[in-house]
């Protein structure tokens, strides 16, 4: 075979076998930056003196983290957390996100992050928003979810008082529209608090939801189930895809 004809005939074969690369993933929230905050850690209990350590919550000192609750079988509130995150994250990314977590593991040999640390991180990443999840441990007589916006105070929460209201809302409405039942112990399944850490610090719009009170039988069987977890994160990615794109 002549020379050129060679040269030819190699880089055809060459552009057969070639591998193809994957396209990037783009959709509805390609660009946006979603921080995600899991509420507690599995080790908490173990590590009582590193939890029970005062940090700054807010111009106000309190204790870097707390335990969390738990289902009356035994299941953990950071449990709950973690798996609804990291559903949730796969959902999100799926629409194009980049999605970051305030904490990656469920480990009995960790504990936190503090409250401070959680608050400051949706600044850290430059992300457009963030979202604590939670579990409630009230009595067994409440049910339901409700969605907590930071409340006003000055020199805090008042460059995030108002999109953390509207955010709040598009939270509220996607867990209503996977069919999630509002809580009957606040209003509307709304709360503002004045007193979370995890609020009061941070410099993107927040919200932080309590899915459901672990010590009530219909929400703590919801929650322990995969399948009902998969519902709260098809509701969480439903209001935070909303609210980014309305």
């Amino acid at each position: 075979m002549r020379p050129r004809l060679l040269i030819v005939a190699l880089l055809s074969l060459a552009c057969l076998v070639a591998p193809t690369l994957p396209a990037q993933a783009t959709g509805p929230l390609t660009g946006r930056v979603i921080a995600l905050d899991p509420g507690h850690q599995l080790g908490n209990s173990s590590h009582t003196s590193e939890i029970n350590r005062l940090v700054d919550a807010g111009g106000f000192r309190k204790p870097c983290n707390t335990t969390g609750t738990a289902t009356n079988g035994g299941y953990p509130e950071s449990t709950l957390n973690m798996s609804v995150v990291n559903s949730l994250k796969s959902r999100l990314e799926a629409l194009g996100a980049k999605v970051y977590l305030t904490r990656t593991v469920e480990s009995r040999s960790l504990w936190g992050p503090c409250v401070d640390v959680r608050g400051r991180y949706g600044a850290k990443v430059h992300a457009d928003l963030m979202v604590s999840v939670h579990g409630d441990g009230a009595p067994s007589s409440y049910r339901g979810f409700f969605v907590i916006r930071p409340a006003l105070r000055r020199g805090w929460t008042d460059d995030i008082y108002t999109r953390s209201g509207v955010l709040q809302q598009y939270v509220r409405a996607g867990l209503d529209s996977v069919g999630l039942p509002r809580s009957n112990q606040y209003a509307g399944g709304l709360s503002t608090r004045s007193d979370l850490g995890t609020l009061n610090w941070s410099d993107v719009p927040v919200a932080m939801v309590e899915l459901g009170n672990m010590r009530n039988t219909g929400d703590a069987a919801r929650m322990t189930g995969a399948s009902g977890r998969a519902v709260y994160a098809a509701g969480l990615a439903r209001g935070i895809q909303r609210y980014l794109t309305r």
